[in-house]
C-alpha cells in the first residue's frame, strides 16, 4: 500500500506501519472486502461505492465508518493491470449527522402527530409568497417542495373544501386589512377525496411602513374532535328518535293487547309478554348504540327477524308471516340489520300495516350468489295515495345502517296497498 498524506490521517493509528504493507494484512478486519476489490481491479474492472459502511480498527477498537470508494486498475508497462488505484472519501460525519437529523425529524413528526399539529406557515403578503413545511404543504394538496420555495396563497386556498374556501379567504383578507386575529375552522379536500378538519390561527404583522408585511400562524388537525362531535350529535338525535318510537310501540301494543284479550288479566299478561319481547329486540340493537359490538354474539336471520317482530304479534297466524333459511349473522352486522328492521317495523306500527287490525306483513329472505336478499311486504294498512317525499330520521338511520355499515342496498316501493321494501346485503359483511 502506497498512499498520500490525506490517507495517513484516515488510517489513524495504523499509520505509519500501514505504509508499504500488503492491503490484506494492513486491514485484516476487511480482508474479504479488499480481496474482492483487488480481484476486480486486477482483472481490469472498476468499482464504486457510496456511503459504504465498514468496521475498521484504526484507533485500537472497532469503529463504524462510512466512505465513498472508487477503485480502478493501474496499468503496468505491458498494458496489463499491475495494481489498483483507490480514491477514498470518508463520509462518516455527514452520515451520522443525517441520521441524527432524521431521528430528530421523526421525533418532531411524532410529536406533531400526537398533538394534531399540521404545521406553521409564513405568508409574505407583498410578494404573495406562502412558505410552509412539507407536512403542511402535503395536507393542503400542494407539492411539498413548493413549501420551502414558496408558492402563491391561491395554491393553498385551492386545497380547502369549496364550501369553506370563500369564508376562509374573506377571513384572511379581513385579518390583513384590520389587523384582527385570524381564527378559522374549515375542511380540506384531499387529492384522494378524503376530508380533514383543521383549525387555523394567525395574525398579520406590519412592516416598517405600517402596511401588512407577513402573515404567520399555525394549523392544527381537529378531524377526530369533529368526528366525535358528529357522533355525539347523531347519538343525541338517535336517542330522541328512539324515545318517541318507544311510546309509539307502547301505544300499538296496548291496542293489540286490548283487541285480543277477554279479561284485564289476559291483557296484562299479553302486554307484559310483548314488552319483554320488545326489550329483547332492543338488546340486539344496544351494542351498536353503546359501541360494544364485541360483546354481542352471532345469531341467524330467522332468530333476528323473529326477535325484532315478536312484540307486534297478536296471535293471528296471518298478522306477521316469516319465511327464510338460517343464514348466519355476525356480531357486528346484527346491530345494523336489527336497527333497519326495527325502524321499518316501527314505521309499520305508526303509519303502515301494523297500524290497522287487519294489516299484515310478509318477510322473506334467501341467499343468492354473494348477497342476502330480504323482501318486506305490507298489506292491509292505510292506502298510500302519494309517495312520501320527506325523509325522516328513521329512514336516514335505516339507510345508514344498511348502506353505510353493511355495504348493502335498500329499495322502497310505495304501492297503493302498502310498502314493499327490498334489502340486499353482501354475505361477507353479514357474517362479520
Amino acid at each position: 500500500m502506497i498512499y498520500n498524506d490525506a490517507y495517513s490521517v484516515f488510517a489513524g493509528g495504523r499509520h505509519p506501519l500501514l505504509f508499504g504493507s500488503k492491503v490484506r494484512e494492513g486491514w485484516p478486519e476487511v480482508a474479504d472486502f479488499n480481496d474482492h476489490v483487488m480481484k476486480v481491479g486486477l482483472s481490469g474492472g472498476t468499482l464504486s461505492y457510496r456511503d459504504q459502511e465498514l468496521t475498521l480498527h484504526r484507533k485500537g477498537f472497532p469503529e463504524q465508518v462510512w466512505m465513498n470508494l472508487d477503485y480502478s486498475p493501474v496499468l503496468g508497462e505491458n498494458g496489463r493491470p499491475a495494481g489498483v488505484l483507490a480514491i477514498v472519501v470518508e463520509t462518516t460525519r455527514r452520515v451520522l449527522m443525517e441520521r441524527a437529523l432524521a431521528k430528530t425529524e421523526e421525533r418532531l413528526r411524532q410529536a406533531l402527530n400526537a398533538s394534531g399539529m399540521v404545521g406553521t406557515f409564513d405568508w409574505h403578503v407583498q410578494s404573495d409568497t406562502f412558505f410552509a413545511d412539507a407536512r403542511f404543504a402535503e395536507m393542503f394538496s400542494v407539492d411539498p417542495p413548493e413549501g420551502d420555495k414558496g408558492a402563491p396563497l391561491a395554491e393553498y386556498l385551492a386545497g380547502i373544501h369549496p364550501e369553506d374556501a370563500e369564508r376562509v379567504a374573506n377571513a384572511v383578507n379581513r385579518a390583513v386589512t384590520t389587523g384582527e386575529s385570524y381564527v378559522q375552522e374549515y375542511r380540506l379536500l384531499r387529492k384522494d377525496g378524503s376530508i380533514r378538519w383543521v383549525e387555523a390561527r394567525g395574525e398579520c404583522l406590519s412592516g416598517e411602513d405600517g402596511g401588512p408585511s407577513r402573515f404567520v400562524g399555525v394549523v392544527v388537525d381537529i378531524t377526530s374532535q369533529k368526528n366525535a362531535q358528529e357522533r355525539q350529535r347523531l347519538l343525541a338525535r338517535e336517542a330522541d328518535h328512539r324515545v318517541k318510537n318507544i311510546f309509539a310501540n307502547f301505544h300499538s301494543m296496548i291496542s293489540l293487547s286490548a283487541r285480543s284479550a277477554r279479561t284485564p288479566k289476559e291483557m296484562a299478561e299479553a302486554l307484559r309478554g310483548r314488552l319483554d319481547a320488545l326489550l329483547r329486540a332492543k338488546d340486539l340493537i344496544r351494542p351498536g348504540i353503546m359501541g360494544t359490538e364485541h360483546d354481542s354474539k352471532h345469531t341467524t336471520m330467522d332468530a333476528l327477524v323473529r326477535t325484532v317482530l315478536q312484540p307486534y304479534e297478536d296471535g293471528s297466524p296471518d298478522r306477521i308471516v316469516l319465511n327464510g333459511p338460517d343464514v348466519p349473522v355476525g356480531a357486528k352486522a346484527v346491530t345494523g340489520l336489527a336497527l333497519a328492521l326495527h325502524e321499518t317495523a316501527t314505521n309499520a306500527v305508526k303509519y303502515g300495516a301494523l297500524s290497522r287490525p287487519n294489516g299484515s306483513i310478509h318477510v322473506t329472505w334467501h341467499a343468492s350468489g354473494d348477497d342476502l336478499h330480504l323482501d318486506w311486504d305490507e298489506t292491509g294498512g292505510p292506502e298510500i295515495d302519494v309517495t312520501p317525499q320527506a325523509r325522516g330520521f328513521g329512514s336516514i338511520l335505516t339507510e345508514r345502517s344498511v348502506a353505510g355499515e353493511l355495504g348493502g342496498k335498500i329499495e322502497h316501493n310505495w304501492r297503493r296497498n302498502g310498502l314493499r321494501l327490498k334489502l340486499s346485503i353482501p354475505l361477507g359483511r353479514l357474517a362479520v
